[in-house]
């Protein structure tokens, strides 16, 4: 596979993630870990049928422990302080935190071997995340003192997924298939972690079980594979500066379910994102 190619079935996944905003909160008020484990079961198991159904299964045995374990912290730790952030504050401040991950993904993608970071992917990066803010915070109240600990999930987020996603490149041999475990690891650790220490309160009614399914199908399921192949294979500095879009078309995906209103910061943020992504290919 071409590294442009590489690079444009990772952006997949960023497209499938402007979806876990509004798939997270119609999941509610189903719990962190119990969202966790219902989703990774569902990505798990795809991945585990892809995986017989392509003859990759006899691959899995050959992948030290080591690569299993930082696959599956980083799933498990990424969507546990996710969902437990987006609890505890405001879904737009929180979000905005959270949307750290591909501006560290850009600045820590440079100290990778055979990598460059240019000024235009800085350039790019900042104002990628100008345009992230200019969606999630216009006509906000700022941020509360109350919603603290969710701003720390949050930002916990966002340092975790930047890193597993900058660290994974060192992963390179580790065949794809790989990740249908790190979800089911996942999920085995979700489920026993629920029973220990929440309340189980399933998603409510057809809107939730949908909400709930269609997370553990595309943004908590198929996105991680397209994603493994992106930072493993492709431009991974572009994907970090492009993935900004996520914040954007996760605020279209909102503003047509009718759950936000349409408002100046959009224009503003698309074309703070669409500049910074130009920089930044130009400079790749």
């Amino acid at each position: 596979m071409t590294r442009s190619k590489a690079t444009a079935v990772g952006f997949v996944a960023v497209l499938l993630w402007a979806l876990l905003a509004l798939l997270t909160v119609g999941s509610a008020p189903t719990p962190p870990l119990l969202l966790n484990a219902i989703c990774f079961t569902i990505g798990g198991t795809l991945g585990l049928i892809w995986t017989l159904r392509t003859g990759g299964l006899g691959q899995l045995r050959d992948i030290s422990w080591k690569v299993y374990a930082f696959g599956s912290l980083g799933l498990f730790g990424y969507h546990a302080l996710y969902f437990s952030a987006l609890r505890l504050a405001p879904a737009a401040e929180a979000g905005l935190i959270a949307y750290l991950w591909p501006l560290l993904i850009v600045l820590f993608s440079g100290l990778l071997p055979g990598e460059r970071l240019r000024p235009g992917h800085l350039v790019g990066a900042l104002l990628g995340f100008a345009g992230a803010a200019a969606i999630i915070t216009g006509g906000s109240g700022g941020f509360q003192a109350e919603f603290l600990p969710g701003y720390l999930l949050a930002f916990l987020c966002a340092l975790t997924w930047s890193g597993y996603s900058v660290l994974s490149r060192l992963l390179g041999s580790a065949p794809t298939s790989s990740v249908a475990v790190f979800c089911i690891v996942t999920a085995i650790a979700s489920w026993a972690l629920h029973f220990a220490v929440e309340e189980t309160l399933w998603p409510q009614g057809a809107v939730g079980w949908a909400a709930t399914l269609l997370l553990g199908l595309g943004p908590v399921g198929l996105a991680f594979y397209v994603w493994d192949i992106g930072v493993k294979q492709g431009d991974i500095q572009m994907l970090g500066t492009s993935s900004y879009a996520a914040p954007l078309l996760s605020t279209l995906v909102l503003v047509l379910a009718g759950v936000a209103d349409p408002t100046w910061a959009l224009a503003l943020a698309a074309a703070l994102i669409t500049a910074g992504a130009a920089i930044a290919a130009k400079s790749g």
